[in-house]
């Protein structure tokens, strides 16, 4: 898919904005706190989700404004489409001049990978992370992963419910039942992100060497707490349900499931070593962009749709070599990154460079 106008209207700092970026790689330069961040998470909001910052949606709105209006014109699917965001109180959208249910209806339709410097987390931080990575990547993948997940959430939920009060209420029943159903949602999230993992895998491998030059090896892998590889859904959910039943005394000890899904792992490893414990600024940087290309080269694989690539304020603890393959080997993607630094430019030997300053886009 190509990103071919973006209008913003009172959004963020700014006023209004009409872009027509580039086919290839657009870079957005300028100083701190001028708006180039901004204009990536408006392009975001169009797959879907929400504020890569975190933002809550009347946060969106330009200071002293009513309203933010947000219009995207791409090519996908075969044909031009058109999908506008409104922002109140709420986002609420409308695709090709109809309203849609609600904004997260565009998934699947407008395809991205955003990077952000928070996201250096998922390979500094905790499991969390890196396993809301994952949860986020197969959402796009397979919009249906949503309900998938969604349900073993509410079943955890319920099955800590029970076992918080136990000593008030106890109810065998109920906890066979919950275990019954948690064991089903755990295998239906586990094989997701196994095969997620799976397909992601070499992509990042390849893209991480080309990174370093061929200097570091990269690699990555789910890390259950049962081994998965080879076994059925069915398998697996057997399996679950045997390790929940002996988790019991402990769960019931501790008020809440002490095992499953949600206390798994993504590992990332640099030259062998953990990413997490040993990697420099650099080589985790690196380890983040890989796994967010790999991302988008299975949503691509997927959708039979380039993803755009949204890399905010990547350059930084690059050197020049990952700098230079960065913005120069990302030929069949639309890729805007955004970098304060100009000399970082010198180094784009394809592609348009704009500048932001104060709200206010211009090229050149």
């Amino acid at each position: 898919m190509t990103v071919r106008q973006l209008k913003l209207a009172d959004f963020r700092n700014m006023t209004f904005t009409d872009w027509q970026p580039g086919e290839l790689v657009n870079v957005i330069c300028g100083q701190n706190a001028q708006g180039k961040t901004n204009l990536l998470e408006g392009l975001w909001l169009f797959t879907g989700g929400k504020s890569f910052r975190g933002s809550k949606d009347p946060e969106l709105v330009r200071i002293g404004a009513e309203r933010a209006r947000l219009q995207c014109t791409f090519d996908a699917e075969n044909r031009t489409q058109t999908a506008e965001i409104h922002i109140e109180k709420r986002r609420k959208a409308i695709l090709n001049g109809v309203p849609v249910s609600s904004p997260s209806r565009l998934t699947g339709l407008f395809g991205g990978v955003v990077f952000s410097p928070d996201h250096l987390m998922m390979v500094k931080g905790s499991p969390e992370g890196r396993r809301r990575f994952l949860d986020a990547a197969l959402c796009q993948v397979k919009p249906r992963y949503m309900s998938v997940y969604t349900d073993y959430v509410h079943i955890l939920q319920q099955r800590n419910a029970l076992l918080k009060d136990w000593f008030r209420y106890p109810d065998d029943d109920q906890l066979a039942a919950w275990n019954a159903r948690m064991s089903a949602a755990a295998a239906e999230v586990v094989v997701a992100r196994r095969d997620q993992v799976a397909r992601m895998s070499g992509y990042a491998e390849e893209f991480y060497a080309g990174l370093s030059s061929g200097r570091e090896s990269f690699s990555m892998a789910y890390e259950p707490e049962k081994g998965y590889d080879g076994k059925t859904k069915d398998e697996i959910a057997a399996m679950w349900l045997q390790a929940i039943e002996a988790a019991r005394k402990a769960d019931i000890g501790a008020g809440f499931s002490t095992v499953g899904p949600h206390r798994e792992d993504l590992s990332v490893s640099v030259a062998e070593l953990s990413a997490r414990s040993f990697g420099s600024q650099g080589q985790q940087r690196s380890a983040v962009l890989a796994l967010k290309m790999a991302e988008a080269a299975v949503l691509r694989d997927v959708t039979g749709e380039r993803p755009v690539i949204l890399l905010d304020d990547v350059m930084s603890e690059l050197d020049e070599t990952r700098q230079s393959y960065l913005m120069n080997h990302l030929e069949v993607w639309q890729v805007f990154i955004t970098c304060c630094d100009p000399s970082t430019l010198t180094r784009l030997t394809d592609g348009r460079i704009f500048r932001m300053e104060n709200g206010n886009l211009a090229e050149g």
